[in-house]
């Protein structure tokens, strides 16, 4: 598989050695203590003290911090203002904009909010930057997981990557006729219109000879599938899931306990 329709980023870490299984349990461990932990300090521990050192040792630090500026931040960013200036929640106003009141309740519930959100796009994009599909489709295979719902799982994880090689593809293609991609923002948003109709029609096409490559493969077949790239899954992989599940389920009992 191409590692350009993906966001998988070859390295020789400690991390990448581990099983998919493992870095996916990791991933939504994270993201299932961030969300019912009864303290807001959590998840920013999760996002610099669990997240970012993972990304280190997983020498995919560079590229986490490219996805940080470009989606992790200004997500996060949007999140918090929506919700300081349209929650209505709190009596301490702190400054007001034309009708809108911006309180404290409203400011700690951004940030709350906020950085969950930081906290779940963060532990998918570590994921995903140290994880290879076509590893993580012969793992889920081989546990047992049907290969349709394995096809789907997958298909989702490349389909935004697809999209802008393909995206990529079409506006040199049009820059070579003579489109205009590099003036003023309005003349670059109007360029963006003829990109749209090939893009669209182009990956149902590409969806159409793709079912067609995995159905000559044998993709529907019942019989056993056998791989060429074994996955391991040391003791390590068990220990590290276990410990997640026992550090979600503690999370789970101390939300209950402190409501």
């Amino acid at each position: 598989m191409h590692e350009r329709l993906s966001y998988y980023v070859k390295r020789d870490s400690s991390i990448h050695r581990l099983n998919p299984l493992t870095k996916i349990v990791v991933a939504l461990g994270i993201i299932l203590i961030s969300f019912s932990s009864p303290w807001y300090w959590t998840s920013l521990i999760l996002l610099f003290l669990v997240i970012t050192p993972l990304c280190f040792v997983g020498e995919v630090s560079k590229e986490f911090f490219r996805s940080a500026i470009r989606l992790i931040i200004p997500a996060a960013g949007f999140i918090f203002l929506m919700q300081a200036f349209f929650q209505p929640v709190g009596e301490t106003v702190i400054f007001s904009f034309w009708i809108l009141d911006v309180t404290q309740e409203s400011l700690s519930y951004g940030f709350y909010v906020a950085t969950r959100i930081a906290v779940m796009i963060s532990a998918f994009t570590f994921f995903l930057l140290t994880t290879h599909p076509s590893e993580l489709m012969s793992d889920l295979t081989r546990r047992g997981l049907p290969g349709q719902f394995a096809y789907v799982i997958i298909s989702t994880l490349q389909i935004l990557p697809q999209m802008q090689a393909k995206a990529q593809t079409i506006i040199a293609a049009q820059r070579s006729r003579g489109l205009d991609t590099e003036s003023t923002f309005l003349k670059r948003a109007g360029s963006l219109v003829p990109l749209v109709g090939p893009l669209v029609f182009g990956s149902l096409i590409e969806v159409e000879e793709r079912a067609i490559a995995i159905e000559a493969r044998g993709f529907t077949s019942t019989h056993v599938k056998t791989s060429l790239h074994d996955v391991p899954d040391t003791s390590l992989d068990k220990t590290i899931r276990w410990i997640l599940v026992g550090l979600v389920v503690i999370t789970l009992v101390l939300k209950l306990w402190l409501s």
